[in-house]
């Protein structure tokens, strides 16, 4: 026959007291930008030598004054509750150490019956085999309730007071260890003389057992207490539902789930699915900081552009700004109005791309192939292969013209040219490297060489292809998160990508010329503004659905679209074109 503790041994195996902790996304400066509570429980892990010592004191005075001595259990109070449970018919007398509140709080529950009595009984003697009762008390203080959502002794002083449990006085340390006793009755926000009431009895307790004088009795008594509440800090909506967007991806590149997926039939890649939820779950209760590029002032002031020029609330807008030296996401914009985890226009939001694909369908494979130059000509005349047959943006027709010209002023008989000179399959291998996530087979036709796709294309998408001609031709992923640690600073996730070449230098130099020529004397000169270099293509789909302008300068490459959610057409403000005046005021005031 077994011994109970190798049954326990067994049947409940603890490594670990499993404490939920609260995690943090931080901008680029280190700043707190959202902290991240997960099953509504938020807490700030502190190691117990970190603890102040009246704050051990007065739960042990007051909720186990033989903690030391007992092994998870005081027999003498459990007599005390079975008979005054007895006399009242109820389960209602605990005689809970602070070892059984523990095994309650977290591994069991709070249900009155007498199986969970029991089993929180073995629990404890479980805990007190394996952990010391620093360890026992350090997670209690950590893992027990302060109401209003908040868990253990450090988020309680840094809610109630606005400050770490090491800078209280005995007065507020006193105040809060009042509150778990019954946390409803004595939540000091809706019951605070009720708090201070039990308040004033802890102290009088340590008083009696002589563990602080009668003139620090005398002191925290009168010391008047202030709340000073604080609210948890959750800025940059947009940015941070990006940001836990590629938390999951982050931890799927680096733990193997996207590998895994690539070869997974539909069921299998559900259950995968799962699987990842549950693991960035598991990765974000244990705290973690994640690092991220964010530029605070950036991203006020793409905000900022927004508002000043598309006041229309029925239009919709998005943005991306990329540090395309450091290749990462500085800024972005998912709508106005926009809340924490709704539809994000900026990455979620596939939309035609008008003339903005041309860059990289048309000219960029056209001169790679061809070794042409901006000046070199192309046919501008009318164009038809079977039954289709496309037409300039201004209906006119024209005859020869230089590259520079037909990019600037945007002309679409060129364009399908180029691509079905050089061949739709050639074409479309240019953007391969570009990861593009909703283009189909169904569009390897000439239309998509003028912008016309199944689906299209988010900003982000765009934003980050065109960010290779400011790299000479050399692809390289960006993203938000530069790094994940854990709350010690230990690196725990990176990204591990290598970049990739596109197109060749001497194409990329030719194409930076016809991208500056639309800012200059283009299709978007309400873009252009002084800096060392400006470029950038619009793009303009049927009917005035979208408008984009997608650009970058010798920092940033940036992009801008504005639409109705529904794709109504937007002809009225065509003409003073908000979407280039928008990204000018993103990149102008910015250092190149």
């Amino acid at each position: 026959m077994k011994a109970l503790s190798a049954v326990l041994d067994e049947k409940i195996p603890l490594k670990e007291i499993p404490l939920t902790q609260n995690s943090f996304i931080v901008d680029q400066n280190g700043a707190l930008v959202s902290e991240i509570v997960t099953n509504q429980e938020n807490r700030s892990f502190v190691p117990i030598d970190k603890i102040p010592e009246a704050v051990k004191t007065i739960f042990i005075v007051s909720e186990d004054q033989k903690f030391y001595e007992h092994i998870g259990f005081d027999p003498a109070g459990m007599a005390r509750a079975v008979m005054i449970n007895a006399k009242n018919q109820s389960i209602e007398q605990g005689g809970s150490t602070i070892t059984q509140q523990l095994a309650r709080n977290v591994f069991l529950s709070h249900e009155k019956t007498y199986n969970r009595k029991l089993s929180e009984l073995l629990y404890s003697y479980h805990i007190e085999r394996t952990f010391s009762k620093e360890e026992i008390l350090e997670g209690y203080l950590n893992a027990v309730y302060f109401h209003n959502g908040v868990y253990g002794v450090q988020m309680a002083s840094n809610y109630y007071f606005s400050k770490p449990i090491d800078k209280l006085t005995l007065a507020q340390i006193a105040f809060i260890s009042a509150i778990p006793n019954n946390p409803t009755l004595y939540d000091p926000i809706k019951h605070f003389e009720n708090t201070k009431k039990r308040q004033l009895l802890l102290l009088k307790n340590l008083l009696d057992d002589e563990y602080i004088t009668q003139e620090q009795y005398d002191s925290a008594s009168a010391e008047k207490i202030r709340l000073n509440l604080h609210h948890r800090t959750d800025r940059y909506p947009d940015y941070v539902t990006y940001v836990h967007d590629e938390l999951k991806r982050l931890i799927a590149e680096n733990e193997g789930y996207t590998k895994r997926a690539a070869d997974a039939d539909k069921d299998e890649k559900a259950v995968l699915e799962e699987e990842l939820k549950n693991r960035v779950q598991e990765v974000v209760k244990k705290g973690v900081i994640i690092h991220t590029a964010l530029d605070p002032a950036l991203q006020a002031n793409v905000a900022d552009a927004f508002k000043n020029h598309l006041s229309d609330s029925s239009v919709q807008g998005a943005s991306v700004v990329i540090d395309h030296h450091a290749h990462q996401i500085k800024a972005l914009y998912g709508g106005h109005n926009y809340q924490k985890f709704d539809f994000n226009r900026a990455y979620q939001a596939y939309r035609q791309p008008g003339s903005a694909i041309k860059p990289l369908l048309d000219y960029v494979p056209y001169i790679d192939v061809k070794n042409a130059a901006a000046s070199s000509l192309i046919s501008a005349r009318p164009f038809c292969k079977k039954d289709y047959c496309p037409k300039n943006y201004d209906e006119k027709t024209y005859g020869n013209v230089t590259l520079e010209t037909a990019f600037k002023k945007s002309y679409n008989t060129p364009a399908v040219r180029m691509l079905d000179e050089v061949g739709i399959e050639k074409g479309y291998s240019y953007l391969k490297p570009f990861g593009f996530r909703s283009v189909t087979p169904a569009d390897y036709v000439l239309p998509s060489a003028i912008g016309g796709f199944t689906n299209g294309f988010s900003p982000l998408e765009l934003t980050q292809a065109y960010s290779a001609f400011a790299n000479d031709g050399v692809f390289h992923k960006s993203h938000a998160i530069i790094k994940i640690t854990d709350l010690q600073g230990n690196d725990l996730y990176k990204w591990q990508e290598e970049p990739v070449r596109v197109w060749k230098s001497t194409t990329n130099n030719e194409m930076r010329k016809l991208l500056s020529a639309v800012t200059a004397s283009g299709t978007g000169t309400k873009a252009n503004h002084a800096a060392p270099y400006i470029g950038g293509k619009t793009g303009t789909t049927n009917d005035y659905k979208d408008l984009w302008f997608v650009g970058l300068t010798d920092r940033y490459a940036a992009g801008v679209w504005i639409g109705k959610d529904k794709s109504g057409s937007i002809v009225n403000l065509a003409k003073s074109a908000p979407h280039q005046l928008i990204w000018r005021d993103i990149t102008k005031n910015r250092p190149f």
